[in-house]
């Protein structure tokens, strides 16, 4: 933790701070080790404190090294705390304190100026460590086993919530603490949904499906997003499938040092224009993942920070017909040194499941 601590006044140099308080759950995570609900690292040139109360001091203890814990209560809330040091500068997330809490930092540390960190401490998370990699690299290993076990599984007449619910239970008996978010089962027309959320839906012969699921590993987690069909593919979800096919792979080939998400995008955007189906591509081509499944560096229109050595992120393009059905394809990426790794070993090859 003592990387991080440094780099986080490292960030009270360079934006003339007296200290930095964090509490939203990720970021306190990646400072301090904390994996429980409650509590605050605050530090200052000179200190590091985990601020939590009662029911966490025996664990932050354990989890943050190189902190001071120190306990609050409704007596002693965090503003009490922060009233024992001449702090007159306080860098906070602004994108994540709620307006309540905000106005009473400002009724009970009346002569403290409030500076927003600006992401600054998500952009530290967006360059991974070797072991934040490591663990990253076991979640998508579990997605991955999943998806195999989940091709023997499905079958017509399954509801879709009972395709999640055993990619859920299969996961989490590998050793998952968590999904990383509710897995997407879209099967037939629903399959035009690119979030469509698993539902009552009976799976039927000849359904494109569309499986977009991760799991939290340690607090890290994956991604990965497959399609196939039950049963014999017709000419025309061959002809959407391997245009997602050559957009996700073309661009997936691009990633490297130096290329911003935005020329990633327009690759992909470009091969699924040219083949005529550019209005059904209608989000960004990928995210940053980490401790949030969503997080930076940018894969779209708005990606216009070059991609480092370290930097995780997913290649995700697809084609959504309304009335018809649609096609994801999605890698979990490594940025490397000179290119790229893919964590997603699944197949990409058009599955015609035998029924």
């Amino acid at each position: 933790m003592e990387v991080r601590i440094n780099q986080i006044r490292n960030l009270l140099q360079d934006k003339g701070l007296d200290a930095i308080l964090l509490y939203k759950p990720e970021n306190r995570r990646y400072v301090s080790n904390f994996t429980g609900s409650t509590g605050y690292v605050l530090i200052t040139k000179e200190l590091a404190q985990f601020i939590t109360d009662f029911r966490y001091t025996q664990q932050a203890e354990a989890q943050c090294k190189g902190f001071e814990v120190v306990e609050m209560s409704k007596l002693k809330p965090v503003t009490d705390v922060i009233k024992n040091y001449s702090i007159k500068k306080l860098g906070i997330e602004e994108d994540y304190v709620a307006f309540g809490q905000y106005l009473e930092f400002k009724e009970k540390l009346e002569n403290v100026e409030f500076v927003p960190l600006e992401g600054t401490i998500t952009k530290l998370r967006s360059i991974k460590s070797q072991e934040e990699i490591n663990l990253i690299s076991k979640a998508a290993e579990i997605a991955d086993e999943a998806f195999q076990h989940i091709l023997q599984y499905i079958k017509p007449g399954l509801k879709e919530r009972e395709v999640a619910l055993e990619l859920e239970v299969f996961m989490k008996k590998r050793g998952a603490s968590n999904l990383s978010f509710d897995s997407i089962v879209a099967s037939g027309n629903r399959s035009s949904l690119p979030h469509g959320v698993a539902s009552d839906k009976i799976i039927e012969k000849g359904d494109l499906v569309t499986l977009d699921f991760g799991c939290v590993y340690q607090g890290y987690c994956s991604d990965m997003t497959r399609s196939f069909v039950m049963g014999e593919a017709t000419e025309r979800q061959k002809e959407i499938y391997y245009t997602v096919l050559e957009a996700q792979e073309k661009s997936l080939q691009s990633v490297r040092p130096g290329i911003k998400g935005v020329e990633l995008d327009k690759i992909a955007r470009d091969i699924i224009s040219d083949k005529g189906f550019g209005e059904y591509f209608g989000h960004g081509l990928g995210h940053g993942v980490g401790l949030e499944v969503h997080e930076l560096p940018h894969v779209n229109g708005l990606g216009d920070v070059p991609m480092e050595p370290g930097m995780i992120i997913t290649i995700e393009p697809g084609v959504y017909i309304p009335d018809y059905g649609g096609v994801r394809i999605e890698d979990l990426v490594v940025v490397t040194e000179n290119g790229y790794e893919v964590l997603s070993k699944s197949t990409k090859e058009l599955i015609e499941l035998k029924i």
